[in-house]
């Protein structure tokens, strides 16, 4: 615990002073959408094949439906470039029961919309006021996340975030976060959950595995049940593509696209930058937005024992208000996972729900443990939160 705290205040003053993204490369940093610096032949060609799988337009014939989101995994991830995020927004809904539980409402096809459909089937509702007719009290939209790095991230071994927990409870008991403890599928165990704006999703396999299912309709051997449109199973009757849609190798190639995809390159750093840098730290935004994590031991060179910068711990926060209500594994309805701030300078909407469209502004919607840091950016200098946002727009 003590080597990871040393190991974070470092890192992230390294980074701070000279814009690295994985300390120790001697390779210049990757652009947005580049690969990893360092992967051997075979590595680049499995990074190059997920890619083209990854950007392929799935059709009918390929199990695509009979409800979906969109026709392909770069439709959503594509800004700045395939493997980013974007401005597009999903819709999840559910109710609260009379004891205060959770109901995703399965039985009208909650929690997550599919908004659109093949032919002979109808889109799923998204329509807040028509899905409150239909008993909804809790309807959140959520916007695409970028996938740079992620692979690093995966690679983070879960006592590395139980370390920051217990830090967090003992230095700053205020903000301190929780991990969302989920179900790895693979291994049938239950870990600490990565990705997904509720860190729902435990591992990279297991995020493309239902991705492919719950955004494209392609069943796949870790979610092999198609969704019911509108939570009417019967009408899978008429499914044109029932059974398998894909044996397992497109999940393959999506995981290893992200796994190898790198992460996003800092802007330049300036003097302004590295004085906001500290004002960012002084603030208590990096006691969330954790400057630096380390990877633990991998086959692939370029994943192993690295130190990089996501800001972010990926714990559980109360953010008040700013919660979305939803409730996925451990999470409770105002609990959200830490967002990464890097590549913060390609985002063009922001937090969960791309309510805010400048920077101050999703500092300004913070809530719940983020409002302290909230109210003492509002008290900044005008100079001060100048350079902030300088600091914050290299990332």
């Amino acid at each position: 615990m003590r080597r990871y705290r040393l190991a974070t205040i470092l890192s992230g003053f390294a980074l701070i002073l000279t814009g690295a993204t994985i300390a120790g490369s001697d390779t210049p940093p990757p652009k947005f959408g580049d690969p990893l610096p360092g992967l051997s032949k075979e590595q680049m060609e499995a990074f190059e094949e997920g890619s083209a799988d990854f950007q392929e337009v799935e059709e009918v014939k390929d199990g695509l439906g009979p409800v979906f989101n969109d026709v392909s995994c770069a439709a959503c991830h594509s800004e700045p470039t395939v493997g980013g995020g974007s401005t597009r927004l999903e819709t999840r809904f559910g109710r609260l029961n009379s004891n205060g539980s959770f109901d995703p409402m399965v039985e009208v096809g909650g929690s997550l919309v599919q908004d659109q459909a093949i032919a002979g089937f109808d889109p799923e509702e998204k329509v807040p006021k028509k899905l409150a007719k239909l008993g909804a009290t809790i309807v959140a939209q959520r916007r695409t996340t970028p996938l740079f790095g992620l692979g690093l991230v995966d690679n983070v071994p879960d006592a590395t975030f139980e370390a920051i927990a217990r830090l967090q409870a003992r230095f700053t008991p205020e903000t301190a976060g929780r991990p969302n403890r989920v179900m790895n599928l693979t291994t049938n165990e239950i870990v600490i959950g990565k990705f997904g704006w509720k860190g729902q999703v435990p591992t990279l396999f297991q995020f493309a595995g239902d991705a492919y299912l719950n955004e494209m309709g392609i069943t796949n051997p870790q979610f092999p049940n198609e969704n019911c449109p509108q939570g009417n199973c019967s009408a899978l009757a008429e499914n044109p593509a029932p059974g398998l849609n894909d044996n397992g190798e497109g999940v393959d190639n999506f995981t290893n696209f992200m796994t190898l995809l790198g992460p996003p390159p800092r802007g330049p750093i300036t003097r302004d930058v590295v004085a906001g840098g500290v004002i960012f730290a002084a603030l208590g935004c990096a006691n969330c937005h954790v400057p630096a994590l380390q990877t633990g031991p991998h086959d692939v060179r370029a994943l192993s024992n690295k130190t990089f910068f996501p800001f972010s711990d990926f714990l559980l926060h109360d953010m008040g208000r700013l919660g979305d209500g939803i409730v996925q594994g451990d999470a409770t309805g105002k609990e959200m996972r830490t967002a990464p701030l890097w590549g913060l300078r390609e985002i063009k909407r922001f937090l969960h729900d791309g309510r805010a469209t400048t920077v101050d502004q999703a500092i300004l919607e913070h809530d719940g443990q983020g409002a302290s840091a909230r109210d003492r950016f509002k008290g900044l200098s005008s100079d001060a939160m100048a350079k902030l946002l300088e600091f914050l727009n290299s990332l």
